[in-house]
Parts: structure tokens; C-alpha cells; sequence
């Protein structure tokens, strides 16, 4: 620990105006590396799990006897738990230190693994999935909050390009893991995979990453009835979010009811936070112009991030049929594409400007989005391959260089608080992208219906051969006419959704496309090294 305190120490009496001296002196020692690998890959878990389960909702199912709508709550619950855990881990890391937050969220989130796969009911289950949520959440900003703490700042292309790996290719290959999983074993070993990986994570973060301590005098002062605001607040939205598609939005009484609560504790929580002189989230970081514009980023990247590990499946499954297997082999592309850029994009990030990076890569991601905008029912890999693999640049080198934009001029105080901030976003982005995305599919599909349906002229001869070759391919049935203008229906269903598909990827893309010119509203970042000595040194200022 003096190891680490007399490092932070030289490098921040460095002047702003010189580079890292580059020399060991400002580097973590191995065994905090050793611990923030190890958080690293507890990160990747929690991440992980996220999406783990969507391609195998359908097994978990018919294990536990449940209903469609009952089965969703496998995952419903996991995010409600995990957003509101977050931005309180930040809180939790200054109380207790970021060493012991990360110690007990990998024991806890390891426990919950094994509790889910040994569920024998779906309550069972739904309620783990929560307490897994919840502890994985606290992995996600701390592990990238440490990152900033102990590494220089000469390091931070390489750090953050490990970061953004985690953070983008997790959610990708998770469904892929899930399917190949439950093809080839059973959904308990959707958790039980955890369990190795978890004690040893836990085990190396407590005997290596000390990189602060806790001040337990903060409990006292512990704000909480604005952490029982949030926690309200952040559930109900996540639950809306997730629910409302589903259940046709406000014509659903449960989704009016709990819509009013996150109205009301929403304005309650605002209220707390700026007005207490102790809040459980600080707001105030929105005032850094790089950090608000960074938040806002990272909530459209959740949008398409999410969006896209949802859509791409949904359409291999339910248009081009491909089984389980066969989905995960597409994601996988830009899980490949993500893992091989990722080194490419830290040493990139450090030789030229963030914002110009940041530009770049909205416009891959918009492009390789945009790819997808001609999709028929006959499409597969190959016409996902290409634009996967530009994806999969693009993604990485967005979540990189937004959060070292984001993240770049905060102190190092500020760090832990801003890094929970930023990552609620981008998860609240994925709710609200998912249910924006299935609230528009579902509109454009009936208005393409509607469009081709009423253009359907049962004079033209396209329609009368149609019609008759249907009509002798259902010859044995008592209505074969009838038989064939269900047939053409059905054809004419297929056609009207594969086509919203082509409009969300259009839009998708656009959005991201046109979006790149806010890369260049960002200012260039600071150390936060820098910016802590800057304050310092004005403090013990006579004139101040």
C-alpha cells in the first residue's frame, strides 16, 4: 500500500505540461495487476450473464413448468438488480474499500451461480438471478474505476482496450455460450460454469488489489433514504423497460401502476440527491462537459449494443430457422472481430486523437448496421458475416475511446462515481433500446401487412397462378382456396416482418452514422493525475 501511495504520489507532482516519465516508478506493482486481472475476468462474468440465458429461455422453461411470460423474469430480474447495484457500488467502494466491494460481489455473485442451477422452482430461481444481478454489478464500474486509479495514464490504451473488449463482446457471445451449452450439457451448467472461475477471481482480487481504504465513518452518513429512492426508481424503469413491449404498454394496469412509482420516486430521488449534502450518487460530474456528452454515448451504444444481440438472433430464429448452435456461430463473428481489434484500438487510441477514433468507430458501427437493411427470408451467415465483422471493429473502438473521452478529465476522486454513472446509462440505453426496438418492430410490421395486403389483387395473374398452384398442392383438403389464401397470408406475414427488420437496421444505422459528428463536441482529455495536482496545488494557494 505506501508502494502504491508513494507512486500515485511522483506521478501526480509531475507538471501537466510533461509526459509520463515512462519509468516503473508509476506502475501497479504485480500483485495488484494480478488482482485487476482477476477483476477483470469477474467483470466478463457478470457481463456474461447478462445474455446467457436468452438463447436458452425455452429449455429453462420446460425444466421449471413455466409459462412464457413467467420465464422472462429469469432475466427481467437480473437487470433490475444489476442497474440498481451499479451506481451504489461507487458508495459502497469509499465505506468499505474497492478490494472488499470486489472480494464480496465475486463470492456473492459465485453462491447465487450455484443457488440457480440447484433451483428446483422458478420463484427459486428468479430471486438468485436478482441476488446474482445485484452482486454482479458491483464488478462492472469498480473493475473499471480501478483501471483508472493504478495504471498511468501512457497505459490507458491498452487498459481501456481490455475494458471495452469485456464490455462489447461479453453481451455478444453470450447467447452463443448459452446455446452451445444447453445443446451439449443442460441449463445448470448455464451457472455451475461460474462457480471455478468465481472463488479464484474472489481469492486473487482479496490478496492482491489493494488500491485504497475504506472509511467506515461514511455509513453513518449513508443516504438512505435516497438509496431507497433509487433503488425504486432505477427497478420500476428497468421493469417498465423490460415488461412494457410485452404487455402493450399503458393498456396494461401493472405497467400504468409501476410507471406512476418510477414517476414519483424518480422526481424523489432527483430531489434528494441535489439537495443532501451527502448523496448517494453524485450528479454533480454531469457538469464536465466530456463526462455528460460521454454518459449520452454510452447510452446509444447500450441501444445498439443491446439492440443487436437481441435482433440478429431473433431474426435467425424466427425468420431463417437456425437453431441454437447456428445463432451462436454468427454472434461469434464479432465476438472474433472485437478480441483481434481490441489491441489494434489500444495502440491506435495513443497515437491519435480520441474524438477522431470516437468518429471512426460510430461510422463502422452505423455502416455495418446499415449492411443488414436488405435482408430477406432467405438470409443467413454469409449475409451477416461482413457486416458483423464491421460491427465488431466499430463497437470497440466506440467503447474505448467514449470512455477515456468520458472518464479523461475527472478527478481521481470523481473516478469510481462517474464510472458507475457512465455504466448505468449504457445499461438503461440497452432497456430502452430493447424496448423501442420491439415496440417499432411490431408497428412497421403492421404497417407493411397493411400495405401489401391491400395491394393483393386477386385479378392479376401472379395472384391467380399462385393461387392455383396452392390450390393443387392442398387438392385433398375440403377448401384447398381457402388452404392457398392462408398460404399467401402467411407469405405476406413473413414478408411484412422481415422488412421492420430492414427498417430498424436502417434507422439503427443511420442514427449512429449521422451521431459521429458529436465525437468532435468532446475536449481533449486530461490526466486525471494532472487535473488532482492542478486542484492541489490551487488549494494550498495564498491567494485562494
Amino acid at each position: 500500500m505506501a508502494e502504491t501511495t508513494q507512486s500515485s504520489a511522483q506521478t501526480s507532482r509531475q507538471p501537466p505540461s510533461q509526459p509520463p516519465a515512462g519509468s516503473a516508478s508509476d506502475m501497479p506493482t504485480r500483485r495488484q495487476q494480478i488482482g485487476f486481472v482477476a477483476a477483470v475476468f469477474g467483470m466478463f462474468m457478470a457481463i456474461l450473464d447478462i445474455q446467457i440465458v436468452s438463447s436458452s429461455l425455452n429449455e429453462l422453461q420446460a425444466g421449471l413448468a413455466a409459462s412464457q411470460d413467467q420465464i422472462s423474469w429469469v432475466q427481467t430480474s437480473y437487470l433490475i438488480a444489476e442497474i440498481v447495484m451499479i451506481p451504489l457500488s461507487g458508495m459502497l467502494a469509499r465505506i468499505f474499500s474497492t478490494r472488499l466491494v470486489l472480494t464480496v460481489s465475486a463470492l456473492g455473485f459465485t453462491l447465487a451461480s450455484l443457488g440457480c442451477a440447484l433451483s428446483t422452482s422458478l420463484e427459486a430461481l428468479i430471486v438468485l438471478r436478482a441476488v446474482q444481478g445485484f452482486m454482479g454489478g458491483a464488478m462492472i464500474p469498480l473493475t473499471q474505476a480501478a483501471s483508472f486509479s493504478i495504471f498511468p495514464r501512457r497505459m490507458m490504451g491498452s487498459i481501456q482496450a481490455v475494458i471495452g473488449l469485456v464490455a462489447t463482446m461479453a453481451p455478444s457471445i453470450g447467447p452463443s455460450v448459452g446455446g452451445y451449452i444447453t445443446e451439449y450439457m443442460s441449463w445448470h451448467w448455464l451457472f455451475l460454469v461460474n462457480l471455478v472461475p468465481g472463488i479464484i477471481v474472489a481469492a486473487l482480487v482479496w490478496r492482491n488489489l489493494e488500491i485504497d481504504r475504506g472509511d467506515r465513518g461514511l455509513l453513518s452518513r449513508l443516504d438512505t433514504l435516497g438509496l431507497a429512492l433509487m433503488a425504486v426508481f432505477l427497478g420500476s424503469l428497468e421493469f417498465v423497460l423490460e415488461e412494457g413491449p410485452g404487455d402493450d404498454w399503458f393498456a396494461s394496469s401493472l405497467i400504468l401502476f409501476w410507471s406512476v412509482v418510477c414517476a414519483v420516486a424518480a422526481v424523489g430521488f432527483f430531489w434528494r440527491v441535489l439537495t443532501t449534502s451527502n448523496p448517494i450518487v453524485d450528479l454533480r460530474v454531469f457538469r464536465d462537459r466530456n463526462f455528460a456528452l460521454g454518459a449520452i454515448i454510452g447510452f446509444w451504444i447500450g441501444v445498439v449494443l443491446y439492440g443487436l444481440v437481441y435482433l440478429v438472433p431473433l431474426f435467425l430464429g424466427s425468420i431463417s430457422g437456425f437453431s441454437s448452435v447456428q445463432i451462436g456461430q454468427v454472434m461469434f463473428v464479432s465476438g472474433v472481430v472485437m478480441f483481434l481489434m481490441a489491441p489494434v484500438a489500444g495502440k491506435l487510441s495513443d497515437r491519435i486523437d480520441l474524438r477522431l477514433m470516437l468518429c471512426i468507430g460510430l461510422v463502422l458501427t452505423g455502416l455495418g448496421t446499415g449492411m443488414n437493411v436488405h435482408l430477406t427470408s432467405d438470409s443467413g451467415f454469409d449475409d451477416f458475416f461482413w457486416p458483423q465483422v464491421i460491427r465488431g471493429a466499430g463497437q470497440i473502438m466506440v467503447l474505448l475511446s467514449v470512455s477515456r473521452l468520458a472518464m479523461g478529465r475527472l478527478a481521481p476522486h470523481e473516478i469510481g462515481n462517474g464510472s458507475g454513472l457512465f455504466n448505468v446509462m449504457r445499461n438503461l440505453g440497452g432497456a430502452v433500446g430493447l424496448a423501442l426496438i420491439d415496440t417499432i418492430r411490431e408497428l412497421r410490421e403492421d404497417y407493411h401487412w397493411n400495405q401489401m395486403i391491400g395491394a393483393i389483387d386477386q385479378s392479376r395473374q401472379v395472384v391467380i397462378d399462385q393461387l392455383a398452384s396452392y390450390q393443387s398442392t392442398f387438392a385433398g383438403l375440403a377448401d384447398p382456396w381457402q388452404a392457398g389464401v392462408q398460404m399467401i397470408a402467411q407469405r405476406i406475414s413473413i414478408q411484412a416482418e422481415v422488412l421492420a427488420f430492414d427498417n430498424i437496421f436502417l434507422w439503427l444505422g443511420a442514427v449512429y452514422v449521422l451521431g459521429s459528428v458529436a465525437a468532435f463536441l468532446f475536449r481533449r482529455p486530461q490526466d486525471p493525475a494532472s487535473k488532482a495536482d492542478a486542484s492541489e496545488s490551487a488549494e494550498q494557494s495564498p491567494a485562494h
